[in-house]
């Protein structure tokens, strides 16, 4: 039972990958998928429409850093949006933290900018828009555990 899990889980991963892959492509080309509930056309309709670039990644540090789904800044707004292709149930912490990396790549306060999150699943999608606290509180983590794992990185050179 476990090896058929593990085949099942490693199979679902190789799909999602495809798909992201995929996706990529098609929302780098603009092509238009019909309308749909489908979780993968209404994924890239949605960052087609939003003029957002997908698959980018965001760098704070060797530690921290993260490749959001697709993500677009414009005028102060700050849009992530987060592909799942998995039955399982999800939450918002991924978006969150991409937030949090994009603000310390770019230089912007949490406070100064409006976001909106959105995760699509299971043929629908949700949105977050999280406070500039929360992303403040992810930031200041990273940053402390930024330090920390630096000195220790530098003891082993």
């Amino acid at each position: 039972e476990k090896a058929i899990t593990v085949y099942r889980n490693k199979r679902a991963a190789e799909v999602g990958s495809r798909l992201h892959a995929w996706a990529k492509d098609t929302i780098d080309l603009g092509i238009k998928q019909p309308r749909s509930k489908k979780t993968l056309y209404a994924y890239v309709n949605d960052a087609i429409g939003f003029r957002m670039s997908p698959e980018v990644l965001l760098y704070y540090s060797q530690f921290f850093y993260g490749t959001a789904d697709a993500i677009s800044f414009e005028k102060g707004f700050l849009r992530i949006h987060d592909l799942k292709t998995g039955a399982t149930p999800t939450s918002f912490n991924q978006t969150n933290i991409y937030d949090a990396l994009f603000c310390l790549e770019y230089g912007f306060s949490p406070f100064d900018i409006e976001r909106e999150h959105r995760i699509y699943q299971n043929d629908d999608y949700r949105i977050s828009n999280p406070g500039p606290m929360i992303i403040r509180k992810i930031m200041d983590k990273i940053i402390s555990f930024d330090k920390i794992l630096s000195e220790i990185n530098e003891t082993y050179l």
